[in-house]
This record gives C-alpha cells, structure tokens and sequence, in this order.
C-alpha cells in the first residue's frame, strides 16, 4: 500500500486526517491491514467473532427414514444451541470402511466433539482411540460399541444415548406371541449379524417369543437392514415354510419388503408383520392393515440429545454414562396417538 508522505502536507490538513482517523478506529486505522488477534475483545469485553462448537454427527446412513429423523432433532438442537454440526454418513449401513474415514477426517478438521451411531460395534474403535488421542470427545448414540474391544484398546467415550434394544425385541416377542393366540411359525430378518443392535434385538424378540411355548422361529436369517434384501430373504423364507403365521423383521426397511414379498406371493393380510422403529411408512402401512405394529423408537430425540450433550461434554461438564430412550409398541389401537 502505498504511504503518505506526511512532511508534505500543512499542519491544518494533518489536524484533518488525524479526524478523520480517530473516527474510524484510530490512526493506525488507517493504515491496517493485519486481522484482529484471536481472543481480543472491546469495550464491553466481547469477542468480535465467538467461537462456534463444531459438532460432527456421523451416522449409519441417511438412505433410511429412522436417520432422517434423527439428523432432524441434531439440527433443530444445534440451531438452538447455536452450534455449527456437520452431518456424514456413508450411503449403505455395511459400509464401515465409510464411517471409520468420515471420523478420521473430522478429526483432522479438529472439531470439538464427536457424535457417531456405529455400523461396526468392534470396527470402529480404532478411530475411537485416534479421536481420543486428538483430545475429541466421541458420544455414542443407537448402537452400543462392544465393550471388551473398547476395554482392551483403551477406547473412551463420554455417553450412550439410545433405547434399550433387547427391551424392544421382547416387547415385538410378546405382543406377536399374543396375537398369533400363542401358537404359530414365526420367520425373523436379522440385521447385520455381529452388531450389537441386530444381536440385541434378536436376543429379546426371542426371549420375548419363548414364553409362548407353542410359537415357533422356523427360520431366522440376515436381510442387513435393507429393504430389498428384505423382500429377497422373506420370499425365499415363505417358499421354504409355506405354513408361516408371521415374520418378525428387525427394522422397519425389512419389515416393509417383507410386507412386498407377502403380496407378491398372493398372502397379504394372511401373515402378521412386525417391525422395528415405526417410522412413517411403517405407520401408514399398519394404518392400512398390512403391518401388524413396530416397535417405536425416537430418533429424533436421540439426535436431540445427542447434540445437547455434546455441547456440555465440550464445556467440561460431568455426563451420565448411558441416557436412554423410551421404547413402546405401535399398533392399530394407539397409532393415532
């Protein structure tokens, strides 16, 4: 920038400038070009531009409604908050490669805290370890990490926020129980085998169903919580056990190409679907007869709270280990509730 000569110019024109000057800030002012200092503050001991927590939400996939719900309570918390969030999932929930690089590369983008559902239990806790080496806290929402691998690889996570899964397959378990009159072949879509959501689930809608000593699970088989291998495994499962009373499906995208499967093989409304999340196609399908019910679950308020709770993590504040959710069974007598 070119400087002005200031031995040039007559003492009333410099009493001029030195104004003009002091108007705008000073007589450096008029000169500066360097950025204010981070941290500095004026008159009133504000910062001119506060810092903003950066939150990454990183979750499963966004290819399913339960997700959407989610990703739609961490916004309306982080507005609230006033938080910046960054959402990433991978497009498929098998895609674990995925998510494991979406977390390495928050952390290279240092945000302040991390908020991840994992598609691996085990897998992801080496980039658990690589955030807690960073100094990022990592909250846990939906699916519990497996405890043993965190243990051995000295993984730290601040919380879990999710509901109860086991609870919820046994809920599935007994209401399905009563309905079939305590009798009956049941068929059940698992999710992904080795997670810890899937196994939960699994584990309860069994425990659930066993004390109905006359139902019995004739096959039980992955579909990945994916709709098209849904229907794929369930008309391989109604060609194979042509008496089947009804299917359990782990997940509502299951449940729902169950439900086509069904249809396709000329069976609706012979066999009782149940699902797991409620999400709104699963409500408009059990609004219409062709779903049995769905265990609910609110992913909207696990986003919610996910985000809250990040944001106290980041100010150093003291956090419950685990903050669970309420699960309940939707069907036909309380789906306008």
């Amino acid at each position: 920038m070119r400087r002005l000569n200031f031995s040039r110019f007559p003492f009333a024109a410099l009493l001029a400038i030195c104004a003009a000057c002091a108007l705008t800030g000073g007589l450096g002012a008029c000169n500066r070009e360097d950025p204010v200092e981070p941290g500095a503050t004026f008159g009133d001991g504000a910062s001119p531009a506060a810092h903003r927590p950066t939150i990454a939400f990183i979750m499963k996939t966004l290819n399913n409604p339960f997700f959407v719900d989610m990703e739609v309570g961490a916004r309306e918390a982080a507005e609230r908050l006033g938080v910046e969030l960054i959402v990433q999932a991978p497009e498929r929930e098998l895609d674990i490669e995925r998510q494991m690089q979406m977390v390495e590369n928050m952390i290279q983008r240092k945000v302040d805290a991390i908020v991840i559902t994992p598609n691996g239990s085990a897998e992801i806790i080496p980039a658990i370890v690589k955030a807690n080496a960073a100094g990022i806290p990592v909250l846990i929402v939906d699916t519990r990490i497996d405890a043993e691998a965190a243990r051995e690889a000295g993984a730290m996570t601040v919380t879990f926020i999710g509901s109860d899964n086991h609870e919820g397959g046994r809920i599935a378990g007994e209401f399905l129980a009563g309905r079939l009159g305590d009798r009956g072949e049941v068929a059940v879509l698992e999710g992904i085998p080795g997670h810890e959501t899937a196994d939960a689930r699994l584990g309860g809608f069994k425990e659930g169903i066993a004390e109905a000593s006359a139902v019995r699970i004739v096959a039980s088989q992955p579909a990945n919580w994916e709709r098209d291998q849904g229907f794929n495994v369930a008309q391989n499962m109604l060609q194979a056990h042509p008496d089947l009373n009804a299917i359990f499906a782990a997940n509502d995208m299951m449940a729902l190409g169950a439900i086509e499967a069904i249809s396709a093989a000329g069976k609706s409304r012979q066999i009782l679907v149940v699902g797991f999340d409620a999400t709104d196609d699963a409500r408009e399908a059990i609004g219409a007869g062709r779903m049995l019910g769905s265990v609910a679950q609110y992913p909207a308020a696990m986003g919610s709270v996910g985000v809250e709770k990040a944001l106290e993590a980041v100010n150093g504040a003291a956090i419950d280990e685990e903050i669970g959710t309420k699960v309940e069974m939707i069907h036909e007598a309380n789906l306008a509730d």
